[in-house]
């Protein structure tokens, strides 16, 4: 007989903190996991998470009430947008596109992979765009998405294997990011331009660096206006939703939190532009900073590892190739594409968050990074822009020439 214990949203929320002093505490005490630069909320997540799944095989479901992980996930990306001004934008748009086609250099390549050790393995050549692209650089929701046209056009259920080598990718997305970046730092001797340490706000006023460490300057009254802007463009993001979903024009259609990014950017430029008003950066610093570690630990405490148990033998071999031939792509090919300087090292741990899981892996990565390290502007800017956004664009024609083929 199955217990079912449902927790609820004040105490769901309780546990989402938790996590983070529990990952955090285990990175103190864990020399190793603070020197690779292990983000908190995969540590203390997976803690979490294992002790769910001892649960699930003794018959005891346990079951998280967050409702605000979505809005938290929206917080963030508006503060991404929030922080992009026009200067910014300017300086480094190029690398924006120059990061995209490295992207999609290795979408190309991840399906290779997966297709030719699919097809090794005695697998249907689909099953490795599963263990592709479908899953490692699209996510659950377009995994998802795929096991509905296998399940309508070839009649066979893919589902439990693309939410299983989802789960897979976002936890080895966000563990092997940390290590990579690290190497490529030390090895040659990279140093932020902003500096390590130090009050980074105080010599440069409009710089967002994700650090939780940083020292900022807030008041309430200021937390409560870049706190309204933020929500503002929550609800922008759903209301654009709803009208594209409403008048049909599907071709718009976008995840929510594309639409956040964007909103934020046009607000931030607008007031920059007019300079009737000035967004403070430090107050977006901060809550951006807060909304992804709540976000992501919720998301973390909340996988249901046991998914990955259910993993066919020859799916996880592939999988665990293409962990390592991302690591590898990042490491050689990222780094140097992206100028071989300590903002290409922060987007090459960046490309290991969401070439296996998402982008909110890509910029956890990033985050734990910097903290240590120093500022990387150049880095929130164009990882986020191209993972949230035209990455999805990029894999969903590339998967289209690939089922052509393995069709």
């Amino acid at each position: 007989m199955n217990t079912v214990f449902t927790i609820g949203e004040l105490e769901s929320f309780l546990v989402a903190i938790l996590v983070l002093f529990i990952g955090h505490t285990v990175n103190r005490y864990i020399p190793l996991l603070k020197k690779y630069n292990i983000p908190e909320p995969i540590v203390g997540g997976l803690l979490i998470a294992a002790l769910i799944t001892v649960l699930h095989f003794n018959n005891i479901t346990v079951a998280f009430s967050l409702s605000m992980q979505n809005t938290l996930m929206l917080m963030f990306f508006s503060t991404v947008g929030l922080a992009a001004n026009y200067k910014l934008l300017l300086k480094g748009g190029s690398k924006v596109f120059l990061f995209l086609g490295v992207a999609s250099l290795f979408i190309i390549i991840q399906n290779i992979v997966g297709v030719s050790l699919a097809n090794v393995l005695g697998l249907e050549s689909f099953m490795g765009l599963i263990a592709g692209s479908i899953t490692l650089s699209g996510g659950h929701g377009t995994g998802a998405a795929w096991a509905d046209t296998f399940q309508s056009e070839y009649g066979i259920n893919t589902l439990e294997f693309a939410m299983a080598a989802a789960t897979f990718g976002l936890v080895m997305g966000g563990i092997i990011g940390g290590p990579v970046a690290q190497r490529l730092i030390n090895k040659n001797n990279l140093v932020s331009s902003y500096g390590i340490g130090g009050n980074h706000h105080k010599d440069h006023p409009d710089l967002v660096t994700y650090d939780q460490l940083e020292e900022d300057r807030v008041t309430a009254k200021s937390v409560l206006e870049v706190l309204f802007i933020m929500l503002l463009c929550v609800a922008g993001a759903k209301w654009t939703s709803a009208l594209i979903e409403a008048v049909g024009a599907s071709w718009l259609k976008m995840p929510e939190f594309v639409y956040a990014l964007f909103i934020g950017v046009i607000i931030t430029n607008l007031t920059e532009i007019s300079r009737g008003y000035k967004i403070n950066s430090e107050c977006v610093d901060v809550l951006g900073s807060v909304s992804l570690a709540l976000f992501l630990s919720m998301a973390l405490m909340n996988l249901k590892l046991w998914e990955i148990f259910d993993l066919a033998i020859p799916l996880l071999i592939i999988l665990v190739v293409q962990t390592a031939v991302l690591a590898l792509f990042a490491y050689f090919v990222t780094f140097r594409m992206m100028g071989s300087n300590y903002d290409a090292a922060v987007m090459a741990g960046g490309h290991c968050g969401f070439g296996l899981g998402a982008t909110p892996t890509a910029v956890m990565n990033m985050g734990a990074l910097v903290s240590r390290t120093g500022p990387s502007p150049q880095a929130f800017m164009v990882v986020p822009i191209v993972g949230a956004f035209f990455v999805d664009i990029v894999n969903a024609l590339i998967l289209k020439g690939f089922m052509v083929f393995v069709g």
